[in-house]
């Protein structure tokens, strides 16, 4: 009998030529479990978007009571939907007042080609300001952001009038002008394998917008939802976007991306054409309800996003090593860096043969990725540093040796 993962390879669409093909039967808390049983600790928290945990009972409880209630019912906002309605509500109050107007979509990448209309339309302008290196996601127009043209080449030709900038370089903000409708930018870099801003940097991008009157989008679709240590990232900078997108963490394990500006500004979608952006399934009413339930705890429950700091220093007290060039964080988004991407594979590999789950950075591939459900718990950090240090221990004598 042809096997499961036989029928995976050949009839699901494949990312790259070696998947990790893990057989997932079942999933709770920071564990993942396979077909065997045998249990993962999900150190990257499928890439920052269950932080809190998985199958928690109080978002499985709200899905399952929207699904009583009614799925799909028209496209997005014609009908008013009491998920919808009531996220859309308290995001708005836990936001600076200007961004008081959400448009809901499905993912990441579809709240940026929102935005980035958004800005061309309500602005009249057309040149974009992205950072080198940046990722704000992979269809047209997000690829179009990126500066690598290893992922971008074959796709050619991209959207124009897109320009590159370097991150945390105030030297390069002349290049934000009168003729600029936005400047996107994480807040904190993730894919380059965590960065944050320095020397008041997002500040002076703020200033140098409102001179020119650029649109300031903050891509918090990794970095939100509490993932640095406090609700939005940019809360620590003394700053907020004009535009500002969530995703991944926001729909509490469900698909869900948002883009959110002020109401003067999402009005200009509604004429000169009407139906300025659309969408059949965004702001689904079971992703909602998905949404509005985990924001609901990481708003009441705030011991949770209290704990991120600590819970970040006990994991940097814990990864020491020779083979460890530098540990990087903002929060529980961390990279642990080290000297080549072999011993990173290598470290993936076998922190999988022991049970744990890491990834590497899309623009840093000599680092690994740590960016775990925010309620994980101190025992379940301790069992985790001493998997990845027995790996990293094992692929850099293993080198060694070789040489």
């Amino acid at each position: 009998m042809i096997t499961q993962r036989q029928l995976f390879l050949n009839h699901v669409a494949q990312t790259n030529d070696a998947p990790l093909a893990l057989e997932i039967e079942r999933a709770e808390g920071v564990y993942l479990y396979d077909k065997e049983g045998k249990s993962y600790i999900d150190l990257i928290a499928g890439i920052s978007v269950s932080s809190l945990g998985h199958s928690h009972p109080d978002i499985i409880a709200a899905i399952q009571k929207q699904t009583n209630q009614y799925l799909h019912t028209l496209v997005y906002g014609e009908f008013i939907l009491s998920p919808q309605v009531q996220l859309a509500n308290l995001l708005q109050e836990n936001l600076p007042d200007h961004l008081d107007c959400t448009y809901f979509v499905n993912s990441g990448t579809e709240a940026t080609e929102g935005a980035l209309k958004l800005a061309k339309r309500y602005t009249g302008r057309r040149k974009i300001i992205s950072c080198n290196k940046s990722y704000h996601g992979s269809t047209h127009g997000s690829i179009s952001l990126m500066s690598e043209s290893f992922f971008t080449a074959p796709f050619r030709p991209l959207l124009p009038e897109v320009h590159h900038i370097e991150f945390n370089n105030a030297d390069d903000l002349e290049k934000i002008d009168e003729e600029t409708a936005c400047v996107i930018m994480e807040t904190v870099r993730a894919e380059i394998g965590v960065m944050p801003p320095s020397n008041n940097y997002l500040k002076k991008v703020r200033e140098r917008c409102d001179e020119v009157g650029a649109l300031l989008i903050l891509d918090e679709i990794q970095v939100g939802c509490g993932r640095t240590g406090t609700l939005f990232a940019f809360e620590q900078y003394g700053i907020a976007p004009d535009i500002l997108l969530l995703a991944k963490a926001f729909g509490g394990g469900m698909p869900l991306g948002a883009f959110v500006a002020s109401k003067k500004m999402m009005d200009s979608f509604t004429n000169n054409p009407f139906l300025g952006h659309i969408t059949t399934f965004g702001g689904h009413p079971v992703c909602c309800a998905a949404g509005l339930a985990s924001l609901k705890i990481l708003t009441e429950q705030k011991e949770i996003i209290e704990g991120v700091a600590s819970k970040a220093m006990l994991f940097k007290e814990q990864l020491k090593h020779e083979a460890i060039l530098e540990v990087r964080n903002a929060g529980l988004l961390m990279a642990i860096q080290l000297a080549s991407y072999d011993q990173v594979l290598g470290v993936i590999h076998e922190c999988l043969k022991t049970g744990l789950v890491t990834d590497w950075f899309l623009f840093n591939a000599e680092a690994v990725r740590i960016a775990p459900p925010l309620n994980i718990t101190e025992a379940e950090i301790l069992k985790s540093c001493t998997i990845l240090l027995a790996a990293i221990d094992k692929v850099y004598k293993d080198e060694r040796r070789k040489k």
